[in-house]
């Protein structure tokens, strides 16, 4: 059986991702400007049917720390894009489950009312299983811009129950055939951290498609998307102005030169903006309560900046 337990390094460095100008060696820090505000994440909220195995969001069915984002806070961010004039063309729907938020019908049309390609990240259990007659409706009005991204960690489902639990393989099977006997666009996100080289993944998940019957192109990485493995107590370099040529890389390729997301905390008043899916708890990223006003210039302070964003060359969006 693979085991995404492979991969261990060393205890993160206490000096690392303290100063947002420096990093430990004294090297300016590398920052990301906002270049164009295209797709805005809403974390729907951090409760999931499952406790999966290496979660970055520790999400589970006690964690509660990002409450359910209502259908009224979510509409005063769409309604604030269409006022200012914000060039978003996708809206990004991400928890936890976001199929366990009661207001997540009433998000999804609103957005698809607007006009707006909506991406919606699920485990595709029960949660979805409730919903997925009204999915289907609003797929029917809103024909190519809804788009579920399915969590398949594994190709096989050994792999894939280690990190979510027994009996989920099945039942997610079950779903992800329903949607594509209905017409819905999928995609799917897998896990790295097996030991296993990408195009043996990638092999491994288009026999597994090719046997469920479902259209989903291997070799597009905006459909099998291989998410590299995230653990900020695990050492990881930090990304210096410098490491831009070394790597190979342009800071306008990051996800926060692109996006932000609107999370809410537990016991706050509203939501506030963060610049990426990879950082809903840390305080030090808070960029105001408006989309408009979030524009800042983002350092990589954060362990996840460097092992999914700059090092693992990963991106949220489709």
């Amino acid at each position: 059986m693979p085991s995404n337990r492979a991969v261990q390094r060393r205890p993160l460095d206490p000096s690392k991702f303290r100063d947002p100008r420096l990093t430990a060696k004294g090297q300016d820090r590398a920052v990301v400007a906002l270049t164009r505000l295209r797709c805005v994440w809403f974390n729907t909220g951090s409760l999931c049917n499952l406790n999966c195995h290496g979660c970055y969001m520790e999400s589970g069915p006690t964690n509660d720390r990002l409450p359910f984002l209502s259908a009224t806070e979510v509409r005063t961010y769409l309604d604030e894009i269409a006022a200012c004039g914000l060039p978003v063309e996708e809206i990004g729907l991400t928890g936890g489950e976001p199929f366990m938020n009661k207001d997540i019908l009433a998000i999804l049309e609103d957005a698809l009312e607007r006009g707006f390609r909506v991406l919606v990240l699920t485990n595709a259990m029960q949660p979805f299983r409730f919903r997925r007659e009204a999915v289907k409706a609003l797929n029917e009005r809103f024909p190519g811009r809804l788009t579920l991204r399915v969590s398949i960690d594994h190709p096989s489902p050994e792999g894939h129950e280690a990190n979510r639990g027994d009996g989920s393989w099945d039942k997610m099977l079950e779903n992800i055939r329903w949607m594509a006997g209905n017409g819905l666009s999928l995609a799917v996100a897998a896990r790295t951290g097996w030991g296993e080289a990408p195009d043996v993944l990638r092999a491994g998940y288009a026999a597994l498609f090719a046997h469920l019957g479902i259209p989903i192109d291997v070799t597009d990485p905006r459909r099998l998307v291989l998410f590299p493995e995230m653990d900020a107590t695990q050492d990881v370099p930090e990304v210096s102005v410098q490491c831009w040529d070394i790597l190979g890389v342009a800071p306008d390729s990051m996800m926060c030169a692109t996006s932000r997301m609107v999370i809410k905390r537990k016991g706050a008043d509203r939501p506030v903006v963060v610049p990426c899916t990879l950082l809903p708890y840390d305080p030090r990223f808070e960029l105001g309560s408006e989309l408009a006003g979030s524009a800042q210039a983002v350092s990589l302070n954060h362990p996840h900046c460097a092992s999914f964003c700059a090092l693992g060359r990963g991106a949220c969006s489709v």
